[in-house]
């Protein structure tokens, strides 16, 4: 019997995350030990993508893996961030983990920059997406039966309409020349609420919208009890 590799998953509870979680569970090659995400502890709220942490524990609960949330305060320093971060990685290591996923699909500096703090504690990347089509991976996404809504948009590349839309087909035939399909330079974030590695879809209803620094148009999604 072939020894799988034991790795953790880098969830944002995003598209990217959803298919590269999907790939990597079709394979042979790995166990999955669990999922982590970066939380702004002030706001109870998944770093970028602004979902509630409410509905990650949904999200991770309705997957059936371990999640662990990792706390960062309000306006984190990038060392203080790394220093939290080597904690959770260097735990993970000792109970034999060697590699952490992530749903990074073509920036460079964004990857060595991962790859490069995973080397100090002695860990390896895993990028399932990377270097894929994005326009494919996008109507792949939805073709394998995904459900996800955007929770974020930057208002330099997207109008605030396309905030708390369903990321489906006529969305991406109506973005605008320029944005990318995933949304990979960051013009746009997702929730996942339901798919093939769901045991059950997440339910919520759209909140309020909120823009901040002038520039983010965020959707809040508040769970259903």
């Amino acid at each position: 019997m072939i020894k799988k590799d034991k790795i953790i998953v880098s969830w944002s509870g995003g598209k990217d995350s959803a298919l590269a979680l999907y790939k990597l569970k079709l394979s042979a090659k790995y166990e999955i030990a669990g999922l982590i995400t970066t939380v702004n502890a002030h706001y109870r709220r998944v770093s970028i993508h602004g979902s509630r942490v409410a509905l990650l524990r949904k999200q991770t609960a309705s997957l059936g893996y371990a999640w662990e949330e990792i706390p960062v305060p309000r306006g984190c320093s990038n060392r203080d961030y790394e220093r939290r971060m080597a904690a959770v990685l260097e735990k993970h290591k000792a109970r034999g983990v060697s590699k952490v996923a992530f749903g990074d699909i073509f920036l460079e500096d964004l990857r060595r920059y991962r790859e490069s703090k995973l080397a100090l504690a002695g860990l390896k990347g895993l990028f399932p997406l990377w270097k894929k089509n994005t326009r494919r991976l996008a109507e792949e996404f939805i073709g394998l039966g995904f459900r996800a809504v955007t929770t974020c948009v930057d208002l330099k590349c997207l109008t605030a309409e396309f905030s708390g839309r369903q990321f489906d087909k006529d969305f991406l035939k109506q973005l605008p020349k320029g944005v990318d399909p995933c949304g990979e330079n960051g013009e746009f974030h997702t929730f996942v609420y339901d798919g093939p590695i769901f045991r059950s879809k997440i339910s919520y209803e759209l909140g309020k919208s909120v823009i901040r620094e002038k520039r983010f148009c965020f959707r809040d999604l508040v769970p259903h009890a």
